[in-house]
């Protein structure tokens, strides 16, 4: 609209200074016949003959001049429907061209001028912000979260029925053996043993208490405690040692578990379904069902921060990091531009009738006044310039048609 306006008010001011020139002439001829002036006299007509005529053949162009219809006036108008199936066909058979159009896409590069556009970081942010503004939020709305929800639990199951847990737990204790690893692991749990079991002090004592009879009257109570306690700490002790026979017989029940698990079926489907099952129970499934909203919330809520989104700063660094890299592979360039060429070229020779039929159909369409108005605004500011020179060459001629006639 803007470029509009400002193509009326030079259009305007271009009409105003073809008048001036006029007015100037016509002021000529007054001074010239007060002061009987011959050659401004030849001058001044002439000049406004050529300035009348070529605002008659401008004017008739677009309009009837004064308002009058004139016959081949507003010529514009009234051949509207041929201009529009002349400037079709001019188009489709003058520029939609085999040859010509191979030359302008080879010319054009397409891969180039992409790639360095989405490398500007202007550009990709404002493909970013598209992207978390309206395409992100509009993708949530849109889901329905109960759907999404089922369909992880679904995913989920599925995934997990046909994983062989047994056969990775067999796997992983068997690397485990393999080093010390498992030495160190069960150092590590005899030592958490010995520390809940200290931890726990009390309550054994009072779960000792309330299974011996009543008529100890307490009496056994501390010394079958501490029998129990001191048993229990002179086991783990033992085991820590790693010569012992206690650590050996771990070991080995491990090596023994872990062989048979890695050759029996049944086993490793037995693990299988107790994780299965485990997975099945309402507080997992609750659990599982929940990370849909949480990542959802976590998007919504990060999205919020505008321009200090991590989301938005991730997509304008992807689409810049895309840009450079497929500027740096010549051969996906290539390959991008003979993509674009065969495929927009296939499609501009297969369409060009079409393409002529519909810019004389919106030609067509338009209405008489309004295409007019259209081209006047478009080449109305150049064609003053013929009033200008009409009426500057008209007064140029006069004067010299003048001087000949005094000559001879």
């Amino acid at each position: 609209m803007e470029n509009n306006q400002a193509k009326k008010d030079n259009l305007v001011k271009m009409k105003r200074v073809a008048l001036s020139v006029l007015v100037a002439a016509v002021l000529c001829f007054f001074i010239a016949h007060h002061y009987e002036i011959g050659w401004l006299k030849a001058l001044s007509e002439a000049a406004m003959v050529g300035g009348i005529a070529d605002w008659f053949a401008v004017v008739a162009l677009f309009k009837h001049p004064l308002g009058i219809p004139i016959p081949h006036t507003a010529l514009i108008p009234t051949n509207k429907d041929a201009i529009g199936q002349n400037l079709g066909a001019f188009v489709s058979d003058e520029f939609l061209i085999k040859e010509k159009l191979e030359a302008k896409l080879d010319a054009f590069d397409f891969a180039t001028k992409a790639t360095n556009w989405l490398k500007e970081e202007k550009n990709a942010c404002t493909i970013a912000s598209l992207v978390v503004e309206n395409v992100i939020p509009g993708v949530l709305k849109t889901i329905e979260d109960a759907d999404v929800q089922k369909f992880i639990l679904e995913q989920f199951e599925s995934k997990m029925q046909q994983m062989n847990f047994g056969e990775w737990v067999a796997i992983g204790l068997e690397s485990l053996s393999k080093d010390d690893k498992q030495a160190q692991l069960i150092t590590n749990v005899l030592t958490i043993l010995s520390a809940e079991l200290e931890a726990n002090r009390d309550e054994i004592k009072e779960k000792v208490k309330n299974t011996t009879p009543w008529y100890t009257l307490g009496v056994a109570d501390k010394k079958i405690a501490d029998g129990v306690f001191n048993g229990l700490y002179e086991f783990i002790d033992m085991a820590k040692q790693p010569d012992s026979s206690i650590r050996k017989k771990i070991n080995d029940y491990v090596l023994n578990f872990v062989a048979e698990l890695k050759s029996s079926p049944e086993m490793q489907d037995k693990i299988s379904r107790l994780v299965v099952e485990f997975t099945q129970k309402p507080e997992v499934q609750d659990y599982i069902g929940s990370i849909w909203l949480e990542l959802k919330n976590a998007v919504l809520s990060d999205l919020e921060q505008g321009e200090d989104s991590t989301i938005k700063m991730n997509i304008t660094n992807m689409i810049r990091n895309f840009g450079d890299s497929i500027q740096k592979d010549e051969v996906m360039t290539n390959k991008i531009n003979d993509f674009i060429k065969i495929d927009a070229l296939g499609m501009l020779l297969r369409n060009k009738k079409a393409i002529g039929d519909l810019i004389a159909t919106s030609v067509q369409s338009w209405d008489k006044k309004e295409i007019a108005d259209k081209l006047e605004l478009e080449v109305g500011k150049d064609l003053q310039f013929i009033r200008i020179n009409g009426t500057v060459v008209g007064g140029i001629v006069g004067l010299v048609i003048y001087f000949v006639e005094q000559l001879l």
